[in-house]
């Protein structure tokens, strides 16, 4: 939240600068507020490094899914969304694999070549690669 409180102050100069009929006239004011802004920006651990695990946490129910990319217990980025109607049929065990593909596909990019844990609260989960059956969808 520091980031927030800081540039709600800092910004004020570079905001004049942008209002309707004012001179754009760049004084030391200004360059005291944008270089506050590019410290935070730059300094500020927002990014995920790659080399460290990450952990996915998700989760399901009947009306959507969630998950969460955390590394070093700090949150990378988060997802979620609806079922489609036909998705709300399936049984809660594809739901919940459903919400881990959801979402090692879309932080791919992050997760490729990572060590990854991921976190699921269904225990059937948990031996999914050694059953000895399963259906068509959770093959694919």
């Amino acid at each position: 939240m520091r980031f927030v409180k800081g540039f709600a102050t800092m910004s004020q100069p570079m905001t004049k600068l942008t209002g309707k009929d004012v001179p754009f006239i760049w004084s030391a004011e200004c360059e005291e507020s944008f270089s506050q802004f590019k410290e935070m920006l730059t300094t500020t651990p927002v990014l995920a490094l790659p080399g460290k695990p990450y952990m996915v946490y998700t989760d399901a129910s009947s009306i959507g899914l969630g998950c969460v990319l955390m590394q070093e217990g700090r949150v990378i980025a988060y997802a979620s969304r609806q079922w489609q109607g036909y998705e709300r049929n399936r049984p809660t065990h594809d739901l919940e694999l459903g919400a881990v593909i959801f979402a090692l596909k879309i932080w791919r990019s992050y997760l490729l070549g990572e060590t990854v844990q991921v976190f699921t609260d269904h225990k059937s989960l948990q031996h999914i690669f050694t059953q000895p059956m399963m259906n068509a969808r959770q093959t694919r």
